[in-house]
């Protein structure tokens, strides 16, 4: 009985409090908690500690700070319990400056005032700070409140958040130190902590020592596994607990989400609908991991299901689920579905990641201007969606798109940050485009942002500087992480060699990489011989395809077969290359049959070369290629009648020939010339140039071989046309349009020409220059008259 209660108001009192004590459970708290409020005032009961401390608490509890603090600031007499109150009720809603400041007001601070600021802080990601309090806490100037385990579990909680093992174990000194590391539920949250801080021995230890262990302690024990990949014993422990709750089954399910085991996942989930009590029913997080695991594996059906299953049960389509959902529908080709899903729950509750899944699904599809819709939509991109856009463009060969996307992207003020995959597709956009001026800036953003070390941004920059011209930039690349190269980099390091005439250094590369214990994979072979038809090396050739087969146990592919072929015919081989198809075990496709075609021709084979073209044009009819190879081969041998027969086929059915040509890129501008280009600006002046080239190299030594044309003219026409092949007036532009002694790189979209060969040859001398030619096979490093093919190509 309150002793500053009239004897008279006794009834009243108790029947006020009781009303405040019983609705904090239903939804009139707030309400019930205003009547007697008023009754409070009309019956001057404010002289009831215990009767205002209950007013507060319902106030408190029910998000009305406001009114809890005027209650306070009213109240004649304070309590311990009255001061908490008021600071839970800060704290609660969030408003830790204000809780702050009243804490400070405190006269006594107990362990329950210092618990309700650590939780405040907690619960707005101040972790940090909530850890700092703990140990103003134990401070003896503050009075030195001990912590309660309620204290601990929180401020473990905090560590976890940061990540900090190391905070962490001072902590755990402390439970030590206060006697509660057989507690339950601290032993739990220092489970916890540690196997979120990745240090899982000492989590192992903590839970050997546990004493007793609960359904929290064995979920813990669970996540940790699963966490250092130890599927087999999560598995082990969640099949020997009697009692399972919601975290268990999640914990599973998200755990082999997480680690790639996504059928796991699913069997599990159906487990949990089959076994479950109808008390236990799947939450956001199962659902969002079930949803992961049909994306990754694509099981749209499966997702439809879980779809299905979630309608039904009335459960909630937002938050993480309807993400997880519109990823699904996304990665699984349903991307029509999740257009459907965003545009009825609209973008407020969508998160960057749903909607890139999104913008990536239209990706694959190919709609790249339904793809630029949803990118354009998204007010908050981060680098995923950035770089999933410029990837997109990248793989659709639209590289002016994707670079001006990149330029946007680190240009717009507080832009995004390209990370390694962005570096790494801005340099499969400069190495498609054979632009060295863009790669150097590609290559100077990696370095500013120190992604230049990243594996996959070092093996693109191989790639990139062997294929705009500069092997020894792509040998600096791989020299820069040799400590962290994959097969990925041994391989492109191989292939770059091969196309730039290095075959030897190649092929002591790679039998470097296995002496290093990698494994090479079907790409590394198909460099490897590639290395060899460059420079004619068979033997090697045929055992290091035997090797691929019986050491590395490598199934041949079309490409293996098809790089066979072209080693045989090139060394001139023809017989054995036709009988290496023969006995294939797959049919040879349209590649292997060119190959041998490009041999006949090389070799003036015409009954063999017949055979390749008339096997090619069953498997694809409209190759032009085929037509004009084979036209080739009979001009090549003398025949014009069938070539002209060939070429007059051609024309009656439409078939187009591929029309060569040649580009440079100058000042960050390309400049593309064909055969006697006559629409550039600098025509006159190219002309000229090549003329005097050409009556100067002639001087040299040079012959023109008019046997390259392939076509019944005189020869003084022939000559003229070789004077004006599309290389040529490349040459002639970057002479005039570049600085003396400037490397000149020329990219070519067929063959380069035996007479082509021979003249840039011969010019490489005169301008005392090094000329290097990009055709569609390999390239051609011209210097002082010499050629790094060895004239093997």
């Amino acid at each position: 009985m309150d002793a500053h209660v009239p004897p008279s108001s006794h009834t009243l009192l108790e029947l006020c409090t009781n009303l405040l004590q019983t609705p904090l459970k239903s939804n009139n708290a707030r309400f019930t908690a205003q009547l007697v409020h008023c009754r409070v005032i009309k019956s001057g009961l404010f002289f009831s500690v215990y009767l205002i401390n209950n007013l507060i608490n319902v106030y408190s509890k029910t998000g009305n700070a406001l009114h809890a603090r005027k209650l306070f600031d009213e109240m004649p007499l304070r309590t311990a319990f009255s001061w908490n109150t008021v600071l839970s009720a800060y704290a609660k809603r969030g408003d830790m400056s204000s809780a702050r400041e009243f804490f400070d007001q405190m006269p006594n601070k107990d362990s329950v005032s210092w618990t309700t600021m650590i939780v405040g802080f907690k619960k707005i990601g101040l972790y940090r700070k909530a850890v700092r309090t703990m140990g103003e806490m134990m401070m003896k100037e503050e009075g030195g409140v001990a912590p309660t385990q309620y204290t601990l579990t929180n401020v473990l909680a905090s560590v976890a958040a940061t990540g900090c093992v190391e905070t962490g174990r001072k902590v755990h000194t402390f439970v030590l130190k206060l006697g509660l590391s057989s507690n339950v539920s601290v032993s739990n949250s220092l489970l916890s902590m540690y196997t979120k801080c990745g240090d899982s021995m000492t989590a192992r230890v903590v839970f050997d020592r546990m004493v007793v262990r609960d359904v929290s302690s064995l979920n813990a024990v669970i996540a940790l596994y699963m966490q250092v990949g130890e599927i087999d014993l999560a598995t082990a422990q969640f099949e020997r607990m009697a009692e399972k709750d919601i975290v268990t089954w999640n914990s599973m399910i998200a755990g082999y989400n997480q680690r790639g085991y996504d059928l796991r996942a699913l069997d599990t989930f159906s487990k949990m609908l089959r076994e479950s009590s109808s008390l236990l029913s799947p939450d956001r997080f199962t659902l969002s991991s079930v949803l992961s695991a049909c994306a990754n594996l694509e099981k749209l059906s499966v997702g439809k299901q879980i779809h299905s299953h979630i309608v039904a049960t009335g459960f909630d389509i937002s938050g993480i689920v309807l993400n997880a959902m519109i990823s699904m529908y996304s990665r699984c080709g349903g991307v029509d579905t999740a257009r459907r899903l965003v545009e009825q729950r609209g973008h407020a509750d969508l998160k960057i990641e749903g909607l890139t899944a999104l913008l990536d699904g239209y990706i694959k599809l190919g709609d790249m201007n339904q793809a630029k819709v949803i990118f354009d939509s998204l007010k908050d991109r981060d680098v995923v969606a950035w770089t999933a856009m410029i990837v997109g463009y990248e793989q659709h060969g639209l590289y002016g798109e994707a670079i001006s996307l990149f330029r946007s992207m680190v240009g717009e003020e507080g832009g995004q940050r390209p990370n390694g995959y962005t570096l790494a597709a801005m340099l499969s956009v400069a190495s498609s485009l054979a632009s060295l001026s863009h790669g150097e800036q590609i290559h100077g953003s990696a370095v500013k942002s120190g992604e230049v070390y990243s594996v996959s941004v070092s093996n693109a920059l191989i790639t990139m500087y062997a294929k705009a011209g500069s092997i020894a930039s792509a040998r600096r690349a791989f020299e820069l992480i040799r400590c962290e190269r994959d097969t990925v980099s041994w391989t492109s390091m191989i292939i770059a060699l091969g196309q730039h005439g290095h075959a030897e250094e190649a092929l002591e590369l790679f039998e470097t990489m296995l002496t290093e214990r990698l494994r090479p994979d079907h790409i590394t072979y198909v460099g490897v011989f590639s290395a060899c038809t460059h420079a004619g090396l068979v033997d090697e050739g045929r055992r290091y395809f035997d090797m691929m087969k019986s050491v590395n146990k490598i199934e041949p592919t079309l490409s293996h077969y098809a790089c066979m072929v072209d080693l045989f015919g090139r060394a001139g081989l023809l017989q054995e290359a036709y009988e290496f198809i023969e006995k294939m075990p797959v049919e040879a496709d349209v590649v292997t049959w060119g190959s041998l075609l490009s041999a006949c021709r090389v070799h003036k084979n015409v009954d063999l070369g017949k055979v390749a073209a008339e096997r090619l044009l069953r498997i694809e009819p409209e190759n032009s290629g085929a037509y004009s190879a084979l036209a080739n081969l009979y001009s090549a041998c003398g025949k014009w009648d069938e070539s002209a027969k060939i070429r007059k086929s051609m024309k009656h059915g439409r078939v187009k020939k591929e029309q060569g040509f040649s580009w440079i890129e100058v000042k960050r501008k390309v400049h593309v010339f064909g055969v006697e280009d006559g629409v550039h600006p600098q025509k006159k002046e190219i002309y000229v140039t090549m003329k005097k080239i050409w009556d100067e190299i002639k001087k040299m030594g040079y012959v023109p071989d008019t046997a390259s044309v392939l076509h019944d003219l005189e020869e003084e026409v022939k000559e003229q046309i070789l004077r004006h092949h599309s290389e040529k007036l490349a040459i002639a532009f970057g002479l005039i349009s570049t600085p003396d002694k400037a490397t000149l790189r020329i990219m070519k979209n067929l063959r380069v020409c035996n007479d082509c060969h021979t003249a840039i040859k011969f010019i490489s001398k005169l301008v005392g220059r090094e000329i290097i030619v990009r055709d569609a096979t390999r390239f051609h490093h011209f210097k002082n008259g010499l050629c790094s093919c060895r004239d093997y190509w």
